[in-house]
């Protein structure tokens, strides 16, 4: 969503901090490339305008000028100021409410309205552990009380049962009576929506309200119609009076205007973000992480939370024990291709890791995309149990057939056996026995860097069970490693220096981390 103004402001702000000392007229060069960025993605005028007035306010007092490293506190000052404008601290659905609390979804047809509710009955059910009821008031679009118990169905949550010719305001104050029958903590009204707003809809919306006392009420709207979304959310908030809003799409290749503009134009905090089209995916919206991505800072919370989420904390203690032993068999590495992929693929990861977000362009360049990771997977997949566990059983013949089951060739299979090769030798040298084993060592001085103690030692140097870190812990984290030089643009992974290669255009040594794997990429070229 925010690449394209992730690479301008980082070529401007890059442009600053290369410099010894900064004169006034540098500054206002700078923060017209700014304004230019931000009207380019699509962010309000009267938005940008206060932005850009914010900052060169701070950043051409005397005490930025004559400073050590002015260009870094410019980046600064651009760092907070664009936290605030996307709302400071991030906001979460509130539920503080005599049960059942009622959450009420308003927005335009097409938005997302329906699986969005399915996604907060989701998360609310498997994360807060609350009893959900969801009901459709959408008498108007064919199928689409069908829809919201279909997708009932299918994530296992209460749905209302549908009687035909009720009016919404009637199906609304069904909806509450039976959740408090039901025992329900939670009761989600889907609302319909209109191609445009009209005086109708917003009528039916004031009657449901009235008739429903909805404790939250969320505008969901689509975070590729940008400027409109603004307008939007605006009328919605006069006539409604809204709560809070969730952007759909945010996975999306739009500008992220919207995203940018709309907390600051309405006032009402961004609750929540739609990452996908799977029900998991539906992440919270953290302005001071939303932040540290548009400047190419890297994003290690959301990160170990995505990894806490994905990774099978059993599989991981299986995996560090071979890894102890210096084993790694083909087995082993589709697993850690199908880890990639459930985290979003490497250029998620790699936008997630402070000082990498460039190397996506390097990977997209070396035609690394994602596709590659699931013809290596259907190459293993191809092979019998002997071959995945011993690969050198494969001679020409055994390729050939392989080939012809995965729909790939035996140049593909002599790549991913190399690759295989460096990984298993790599497991070796940290699966050897001096002073606790190389990968012990290095995950440890990382571990320090981070403020995680030994813990990353603690499953025999793989990364330690993340779904029990505590969350305030998870945020600290973020901060020391902006203290370790982890969250500075350009700024590399601490404590793998000592890997010949290190991370350096991954074309040297590989890393197995995150529950063993990132998965060897050669062919990628050495940074100059």
């Amino acid at each position: 969503m925010f690449e394209n103004l992730q690479d301008r402001l980082g070529s401007i702000l890059n442009g600053l901090t290369g410099r010894g000392a900064l004169s006034e007229a540098d500054v206002s060069a700078a923060l017209r490339e700014v304004r230019r960025a931000l009207l380019e993605a699509d962010v309000a005028l009267d938005v940008v305008r206060s932005f850009t007035d914010r900052v060169r306010e701070k950043a051409v007092g005397a005490e930025i000028l004559k400073s050590i490293k002015p260009g870094q506190m410019v980046v600064k000052i651009v760092h907070d100021e664009l936290i605030e404008m996307l709302g400071g601290e991030g906001v979460g659905v509130d539920l503080h409410a005599a049960a059942p609390v009622v959450i009420m979804m308003v927005g335009l047809q097409g938005s997302g309205k329906t699986t969005t509710s399915a996604k907060i009955a989701h998360r609310l059910t498997t994360r807060e552990k609350k009893k959900v009821l969801m009901a459709s008031l959408d008498t108007r679009r064919p199928a689409a009380q069908e829809q919201l118990r279909q997708l009932g169905a299918q994530a296992n949550i209460d749905t209302l049962p549908v009687i035909s010719g009720q009016s919404p305001t009637d199906i609304a104050a069904r909806a509450v009576q039976a959740a408090k029958l039901g025992g329900h903590d939670v009761v989600i009204l889907d609302t319909a929506g209109r191609t445009h707003i009209d005086e109708p809809l917003m009528v039916e919306m004031a009657d449901i309200k009235k008739r429903s006392n909805p404790h939250e009420i969320l505008l969901v709207a689509d975070s590729l119609t940008g400027q409109d979304a603004v307008n939007l959310a605006r009328s919605f908030d006069e006539r409604v009076g809204i709560t809070g809003l969730v952007l759909t799409r945010m996975d999306g290749d739009g500008r992220g205007g919207a995203a940018l503009s709309m907390r600051a134009v309405t006032g009402k905090p961004i609750k929540l973000i739609g990452v996908g089209e799977k029900m998991s995916e539906l992440e919270e919206f953290h302005p001071r992480r939303i932040a540290d991505r548009i400047l190419g800072m890297g994003d290690i919370v959301s990160l170990v939370e995505r990894a806490s989420e994905n990774i099978d904390a059993e599989k991981a203690a299986a995996m560090a024990a071979k890894m102890a032993k210096g084993k790694f068999d083909l087995d082993d590495l589709a697993d850690q291709l199908r880890q990639m992929q459930k985290m979003g693929g490497m250029g998620g990861i790699m936008g997630m890791m402070p000082g990498m977000a460039g190397m996506k362009d390097k990977i997209a360049a070396a035609g690394l995309d994602d596709k590659l990771f699931g013809r290596q997977i259907a190459i293993i997949q191809s092979m019998t149990k002997a071959e995945r566990t011993n690969p050198d059983l494969l001679k020409h013949s055994r390729k050939k057939r392989i080939a012809a089951g995965s729909g790939t060739d035996a140049a593909a299979i002599n790549k991913l056996l190399k690759m295989h090769r460096q990984m298993a030798d790599m497991m070796k040298m940290m699966g050897g026995k001096g002073k606790g084993g190389m990968m012990k060592q290095m995950m440890g001085g990382l571990a320090g860097k981070m403020g995680l103690g030994g813990g990353m030692g603690g499953m025999g140097g793989g990364m330690p069970d993340l779904s029990n870190i505590d969350p305030r812990q998870l945020e600290a984290l973020q901060k020391q490693a902006e203290a370790a030089g982890l969250g500075k643009p350009g700024g590399g992974m601490p404590g793998l220096g000592g890997l010949p290669g290190g991370l350096s255009g991954l074309g040297g040594a590989k890393l197995p981390g995150l529950g063993g794997g990132f998965p060897g990429l050669p062919g990628l070229p050495k940074k100059k």
